[in-house]
């Protein structure tokens, strides 16, 4: 009988426990290339504000993942797409924070190495319908677990999360109204992941199901905003919005927007509203900012809210917004979430250096303990409590909810963007208002000192602006809900992250159980 011809494979040697394993150079430019890839999301943020693009930004990123040669090399991936994302997303703070940029970017891009793991386990080829169906539900789930991790105040709180892209569609930000800015970041993600399986995918089933979900999925937000009632007007207010602009001189910045609110005497406002740090004094003990103040609230018929960075009498600095009437002050709000670096150094003991190397605080602010609205009256002297909140913590939902939830019948965010102001910061802050309108169903303004001040409606249309160049006073008429108004993500709050990260939890376990064991010896099938 004829012998068989038989090819043996060459022989691959395992690299021992002390031998440092070689990385191809051509996975170097696939890491290079999601670290490039990263950046790709962040132009559908303001200021460039393409915000068509965050239905697609993901999928460089996402196939990069996808085609990875294994698992552990799709996480590292993930990590560099994750470490690209924040660079771009937060390059404004290179004045703030100096080299801990570059830092912080590799620790919370980290983060996404649990997204790259899972698009490459669930979508590599061959891809199956049952694979692409679970790729929809849980690629979003990892994707939010990332942000709502980052988003935890103590790492310095949310910013860049991919719903915010959203922020001009107002028709898209009803979802925002069930289920906050995280059901926002869900769908835009799971379109992302629908597309890439429509491009990628075979056989005919997995490109079906995705592009059927993608579309019931982008939809969804225009059919609640269409089917859901409107919030029940009832009533109106005229706010002034006060931006005296870039006045590094503390008095000089206080006459600025003395003279912008002495201009509104004669016109029927019920609210005047100045930037964050619009004065430096502390109005419980200086006098004559003080009467400066009340009378202009007495010439403009208006309760003025003042934005004060001063050292109080315990010998701290606060940051505060104080309610100011001819009577004097009504009450005040302290900061609660202070800006990491540009407020406070975390661990300053360990990394006061920072403040040597860039703009970081020299002197860590004063936090407050609780939040609470203020008791402010409109002209006629009926109440209108507002939900006042300063800078940074217009990015945090849960803060916005409570005051909805405590009676505010507008929101008020005070800024100062002066160190960011030829930056895509100013932009991306003013953003938020409008979300945070959309996801409690009241009206929001923010004023600023240098920044972009403006008004949103309850479902988060803007109703006027003014820009990083303006200067004066911006007037406008705000509708409001009827008190006691809530949406379902006022009652329910954050339901959607809690489930993503069930799934996250849930997958990692499915995951854990079907991985071989440490140690375990290969079957004789399997051999």
């Amino acid at each position: 009988m004829p012998r068989r011809l038989t090819l043996s494979r060459p022989a691959v040697r395992t690299p021992g426990p002390g031998e440092a394993v070689a990385v191809p150079a051509h996975r170097y430019r696939a890491r290079l290339g999601a670290l490039a890839a990263g950046a790709v999301p962040v132009l559908a943020f303001p200021a460039p504000g393409l915000a068509w693009l965050a239905w697609v930004a993901l999928v460089p990123g996402m196939l990069l993942m996808q085609r990875a040669p294994g698992g552990r090399e799709a996480a590292v991936r993930g990590w560099w797409f994750g470490t690209g994302f924040i660079l771009t997303a937060m390059y404004w703070l290179v004045p703030s924070i100096g080299p801990a940029l570059p830092v912080l970017a590799v620790l919370f891009g980290a983060l996404q190495a649990g997204v790259g793991y899972g698009v490459h386990r669930l979508l590599h080829p061959p891809l199956t319908a049952r694979r692409a169906l679970l790729a929809l539900a849980v690629v979003p789930a990892l994707w939010l677990t990332t942000e709502y991790a980052r988003s935890w105040h103590a790492l310095g709180g949310p910013w860049a999360l991919l719903g915010a892209t959203q922020w001009q569609h107002p028709a898209l930000l009803g979802l925002a109204s069930a289920g906050g800015i995280w059901l926002v970041s869900a769908v835009v993600v799971a379109v992302n992941t629908g597309v890439l399986i429509v491009l990628t995918a075979a056989p005919w089933r997995p490109r079906a199901v995705a592009a059927v979900t993608a579309v019931l999925v982008l939809a969804a937000g225009p059919l609640l905003f269409a089917l859901r009632d409107a919030p029940v007007r009832a009533g109106a207010v005229t706010v002034a919005l006060v931006q005296p602009g870039i006045v590094d001189d503390p008095q000089a910045r206080f006459d600025a927007s003395a003279r912008a609110t002495a201009a509104l005497g004669g016109r029927p406002v019920d609210l005047v509203v100045w930037g964050e740090s619009s004065t430096t004094s502390d109005l419980d003990r200086d006098r004559v900012a003080l009467d400066r103040l009340r009378e202009l609230s007495a010439a403009t018929g208006a309760q003025i809210l003042a934005g004060e960075d001063a050292r109080k009498a315990d010998g701290r600095i606060s940051k505060d917004a104080v309610l100011v009437s001819p009577a004097g002050v009504m009450d005040r709000y302290r900061k609660i979430r202070l800006v990491p670096f540009g407020e406070y150094i975390p661990l300053r003991p360990a990394l006061g250096w920072i403040a040597g190397v860039s703009r970081a605080a020299s002197e860590n602010r004063a936090p407050g303990t609780a939040f609470h609205d203020l008791p402010a009256t409109d002209r006629a002297g009926g109440p209108l409590p507002v939900g006042a909140l300063i800078c940074f913590e217009s990015a945090f939902p849960d803060m916005a909810r409570t005051a909805a939830r405590d009676g505010a019948r507008v929101l008020v965010y005070q800024s100062s963007t002066s160190t960011f102001q030829h930056t895509w910061a100013p932009e991306q802050h003013v953003s938020l208002a409008a979300i945070r309108a959309a996801e409690t169903g009241r009206p929001a303004v923010q004023a600023s000192l240098t920044g972009v001040s403006a008004a949103f409606d309850a479902q988060g249309r803007e109703l006027a602006r003014l820009g990083t160049d303006g200067t004066g006073a911006l007037t406008v008429r705000l509708p409001l809900t009827a008190p006691g108004t809530l949406t379902w993500y006022d009652r329910v709050g954050d339901v959607v992250p809690l489930a993503a990260l069930l799934v996250t939890a849930g997958s990692a376990v499915v995951v854990w159980r079907r991985s071989p064991r440490a140690g375990a010896q290969p079957s004789a099938a399997a051999r």
